[in-house]
């Protein structure tokens, strides 16, 4: 039986790719000068917003190549597609590389965002499957370290280059996922481990260690600590903080090890007597935690995709989503815009807000399900219906024209956005099985496309009207309507969340 030392490291490599994996939530960073490097619009350079996202069209691709290939050449794949699409970019806008149509970089940055899908599928995939009876934990856990992934790429940029941001940004983008895979492929694979016997230990240690994380994350993007301590500063601290797991698997291995010499003094001292029937009592109780994790597990029923899309609940999930996370998502996209509009100027401050927030609102459904393991207790559907009804909240105040009205609102869709986010992997889980989870999920992100398509397109048409003649739009009224409009979608979806809740309450209340 291997050590569950591999276990809780293979938690960890998935920790890393999730920080380096969010490469498209730096976009709005490095949107305004692309958009003057490229001689765009702002509706082409929404549409660019919106090719990113439209990688997730083809995610099941991803999740159809974790079931048939080793899960070290899907994540490979994964980030040599992110190494094409931002590279071809960085040659492009750095000279190296003649000429690339508007149409051409259109594609690159879809083939970019697909490649997200690939290494997120790995991530999810292995976390599932090496910890089955907290998979909703381990998941939680380490997809909210993706919310961290801004606030990195923006530290390095800030401390690499205070000029061509776009450039700085779309180099990193295609160089780290790709270095720091391969170095993690080994690494992150399924272990034969079911249980642990220290885990609900360590994944309170983990907590611990993420959570102060965060803190440090949310502290050093404020005003009053960048003045006075230095980009790299900051950047040091959050590197040291994402070595801190690490003292995980570290301790697990040193208690294994003091475990198995007291196993070898007790043998010694009672070698004369037979080991059978210690043997067998070990492998009783071993099945039967065994048995207990598959039933923890806490599945609706076992489905494939095209059984899924033919259920009322799918479709109800589908647009709690759509007018839920994806909504917050194409926000975020935009905020760069939506910033320059108000006239005001920290849009690296606003990236690392929304960022440091959308990792606690990740965390959140985590330290949730960590509290009420084993009893699956949390109808996800309540959950998704009590993090959007403040998202319109958040919207409507995006009405006041004051930076701390900005402020607060992308804080509070940083979180709302993150929270659905994690709290839909689980409801997939739940809703319809984990065999089939790789394809089955990577189809329910498939509407973070088409919102990012109808939301930020429409956007887009309302900035240009409102704009003057060059195309750019300054006052809070080139985004308002917008707002408005999000924030009823936003109503709308916390009412398809409760309807989803009064469909599924009888499964959450069998395994209360």
């Amino acid at each position: 039986m291997p050590s569950s030392t591999l276990q809780w490291l293979s938690l960890v490599a998935i920790i890393w790719l999730q920080v380096i994996n969010g490469t498209n939530t730096n976009f709005p960073a490095y949107s305004s000068q692309l958009k003057q490097l490229l001689s765009i619009s702002q509706v082409e350079l929404n549409n660019l917003a919106f090719a990113s996202d439209a990688g997730k069209l083809f995610g099941w691709f991803s999740g159809l190549a974790a079931i048939y290939l080793p899960l070290w050449l899907v994540l490979i794949i994964g980030s040599f597609l992110g190494l094409i699409g931002y590279g071809l970019q960085y040659l492009f806008i750095t000279n190296q590389i003649s000429y690339l149509s508007y149409w051409h970089v259109f594609f690159l940055t879809f083939l970019a965002g697909n490649s997200i899908c690939w290494i997120n599928t790995v991530c999810y995939v292995v976390a599932i499957r090496n910890f089955l009876s907290n998979r909703q934990v381990a998941v939680g856990l380490t997809t909210s370290y993706q919310g961290l992934s801004a606030k990195i790429y923006t530290n390095i940029v800030d401390v690499v280059s205070s000029h061509n941001k776009a450039k700085t940004f779309l180099l990193l983008n295609s160089i780290v996922p790709v270095v720091v895979c391969f170095i993690l492929a080994p690494i992150v694979r399924e272990n034969e481990v079911k249980n642990s016997k220290h885990s609900s230990v360590v994944f309170a240690l983990m907590f611990v260690i993420t959570i102060t994380t965060g803190i440090y994350a949310v502290i050093s993007s404020l005003p009053i600590f960048t003045n006075k301590i230095s980009s790299l500063g900051v950047l040091i601290g959050i590197l040291v903080s994402l070595l801190l797991p690490l003292l995980l698997p570290i301790s697990v291995k040193i208690k294994e090890l003091v475990e198995s010499l007291h196993k070898k003094r007790e043998s010694l001292r009672i070698y004369h007597f037979t080991m059978e029937e210690n043997i067998d009592k070990e492998s009783y109780v071993k099945e039967s935690e065994d048995s207990c994790e598959v039933e923890d597990g806490c599945v609706m029923e076992e489905i494939g995709v095209k059984l899924m899309l033919k259920r009322m609940n799918f479709w109800l999930y589908f647009f709690v989503y759509f007018f839920g996370a994806t909504i917050g998502l194409v926000f975020l996209n935009n905020l760069g815009q939506i910033a320059e509009s108000r006239g005001c100027s920290a849009t690296s401050y606003l990236v690392s807000l929304s960022s440091s927030f959308g990792f606690f609102g990740r965390l959140i459904p985590s330290l949730l399900d960590y509290f009420y393991r084993g009893k699956c207790t949390i109808s996800r559907p309540v959950t998704m219906a009590g993090v959007m009804a403040p998202t319109a909240g958040a919207f409507f105040l995006l009405l006041n024209k004051t930076d701390i009205a900005l402020y607060i609102s992308t804080a509070v869709i940083g979180v709302s956005t993150g929270a659905i986010t994690s709290t839909a992997i689980s409801t997939t889980t739940e809703l319809f099985g984990t065999n089939n989870f790789s394809v089955n999920h990577n189809v329910v992100v498939a509407n973070i496309p088409i919102g990012s398509f109808l939301f930020g397109y429409s956007a887009a048409l309302i900035y240009r009207n409102q704009g003057n003649g060059d195309g750019k739009c300054m006052g809070v009224e080139c985004f308002s309507n917008t707002f408005i409009i999000w924030g009823s979608f936003c109503c709308f979806g916390t009412f398809l969340a409760l309807i989803l809740y009064f469909r599924t309450r009888k499964f959450y209340s069998q395994n209360h």
